[in-house]
């Protein structure tokens, strides 16, 4: 059994079409948990009325995505855990490729085609547009990793949690920078997905560091610290459980 991990919000628009490309091409089963961060439009009952058993809602009130993200990874059984964001559709093939591909790595970031809100391409490689690739100084300048775009196993999944008790960055940094110091990172150059920019996605589309997102610079600069903080108490930790 594998897992896929949604974290939902008002996501009424997009979510059926994104559930619908996810089921048709996951085993019997496989689980796809959904974590809603108290959606008040018809999220939930949309997801309800496609009545899969393979999907398990869990209702939260996080008012954040980092926390919400962290509660359905926290509930997943799977062997291998998938990320996925309510807006995107997943193309054909994505779910056997990524799991091919995770046999020899232990995080997966595949490639992306950038989309706008009816899904008509902006950009043929999310890859080339951001510059995307391993590298922790790379990712704590400019995070390239999409969290939609990631597959772990068991061994990323256990030692990124729990989530650093801060909202400042997002959750596919902080997993990203945790499989780059305990295992094997490969960003897969397939595109796999259609990712999908709308008027309320949280990040735009903007190659430069200081327009990508839409919060202050001194915001990004206390982000980019609490990282380093973050990723060197985890290390620690890491080497001293590892030696002692």
């Amino acid at each position: 059994m594998n897992s896929i991990c949604i974290a939902t919000y008002n996501g009424e628009k997009y979510i059926h079409e994104q559930l619908s490309s996810i089921l048709s091409q996951i085993n019997i089963d496989d689980e796809v948990v959904i974590s809603d961060d108290n959606s008040t439009d018809k999220t939930i009952e949309i997801i309800k009325s496609i009545n899969d058993p393979r999907i398990r809602l869990i209702e939260g009130h996080f008012r954040n995505f980092t926390f919400n993200f962290e509660n359905a990874i926290k509930h997943a059984k799977g062997e291998y855990i998938f990320l996925a964001d309510q807006d995107d559709v997943w193309l054909p093939n994505k779910y056997t490729i990524i799991l091919d591909s995770l046999k020899h790595y232990d995080l997966v970031c595949s490639n992306a085609i950038i989309t706008d809100q009816n899904l008509n391409p902006i950009h043929s490689s999310f890859f080339q547009y951001y510059n995307s690739g391993s590298g922790k100084l790379k990712n704590i300048i400019k995070c390239t990793y999409c969290g939609a775009c990631m597959a772990f196993n068991k061994k990323i999944l256990h030692a990124i949690q729990p989530f650093p008790s801060t909202s400042i960055f997002g959750h596919d940094l902080w997993i990203g920078l945790i499989a780059e110091s305990i295992g094997k990172v490969c960003f897969l150059n397939t595109p796999l997905i259609l990712y999908r920019r709308h008027d309320s996605s949280l990040t735009s589309i903007s190659n430069n560091l200081f327009t990508r997102s839409k919060r202050p610079l001194y915001i990004k600069i206390q982000s980019r610290i609490s990282i380093i903080y973050h990723l060197i108490k985890f290390n620690i930790k890491h080497y001293l459980c590892k030696n002692l």
